[in-house]
């Protein structure tokens, strides 16, 4: 038995070595190739950057264009998916009964499963359909690419609210019935408000997942040249899409130099919203605990 367990922790070990340094490496790489471009001349090119950020001139050879299109799809993705992925989490935990947990689990499940590219041509599908239909003039834009990331992100919060709220001591709810408390109030001033760790948590896996997609908005809206977003039906740029047409189509070492540096700055805008999200995160817990 004890031989068994040195396996399993030398593999354990292992395993997390491997991952460490895999990452490591890639990040490594990435800094390397890429740190020598992080400039202004990447972000605004030759526009005067107060120009480009009041968009009295139009950017063409930076990526402050793609960094606002990225952002703005990640906002809008995020206000399609939070409340009905935090709702549904919290109603297969707390008030569907036990097939409908099944069921509904299953379908959360298999489209959990399904590849990102399958659900940009679901997005392109979908705008084909509605320009024979409702939208005669519709087409592929901002509006629909946030659409199709919420539902590509939308099992992930699920999973990840409907987990913490479960995980939850039985003693609260317990505790809530001796104290009168009907299954709403005690879902909405009690369970909700314990799992909010965990609930954030989901959201922040969401959002890293909406922010890094490629496959859904190349279908979906985002082209090489668009510059700053014009509104919700309008294409955009966007730095998944930039690094991946950077990488196809370079023409001189520069040029692939600052796609390296696109790479390393959307790593970077990655790791900055997730460690924002996770203060967040541990303040509710700290507070959650000293109410507590």
């Amino acid at each position: 038995m004890r031989f068994r367990e040195l396996v399993l922790s030398c593999l354990s070990w292992l395993a997390c070595l491997t991952v460490t340094l895999g990452v490591g490496s890639l990040i490594a790489f990435l800094v390397v190739r890429g740190y020598s471009a992080i400039d202004a001349r990447l972000f605004f090119g030759t526009t005067p950057a107060w120009d480009a950020i009041l968009a009295i001139k139009p950017v063409w050879n930076g990526i402050w264009p793609a960094m606002a299109g990225t952002l703005s799809l990640l906002a809008l993705t995020m206000l399609f998916v939070i409340v009905p992925g935090v709702s549904s989490g919290v109603y297969l935990a707390c008030f569907a009964s036990h097939r409908e947990r099944e069921y509904i689990g299953e379908c959360v499940d298999v489209l959990a499963g399904i590849p990102s590219i399958v659900m940009g041509l679901f997005g392109l599908e979908l705008i084909i359909v509605l320009r024979r239909t409702l939208f005669p003039t519709g087409t592929t834009c901002l509006l629909l690419a946030a659409f199709c990331l919420a539902i590509l992100v939308l099992p992930t919060l699920i999973t990840a609210t409907r987990s913490s709220i479960e995980a939850l001591p039985h003693h609260l709810t317990v505790t809530a019935n001796a104290l009168g408390m009907s299954k709403t109030q005690t879902v909405r001033h009690l369970l909700i408000p314990a799992a909010g760790s965990g609930i954030l948590g989901g959201v922040i896996l969401s959002m890293g997942r909406a922010m890094e997609d490629t496959a859904v908005i190349m279908l979906t809206g985002a082209v090489a040249n668009a510059g700053l977003p014009a509104g919700l039906g309008a294409k955009f740029e966007a730095l998944p899409f930039k690094i991946y047409y950077t990488a196809a189509q370079y023409t001189s070492q520069d040029e692939l130099t600052r796609g390296f540096g696109t790479a390393l700055l959307l790593l970077i805008m990655s790791w900055t919203v997730i460690l924002t999200a996770k203060i967040f995160q541990k303040r509710m817990a700290r507070r959650w605990q000293g109410g507590m």
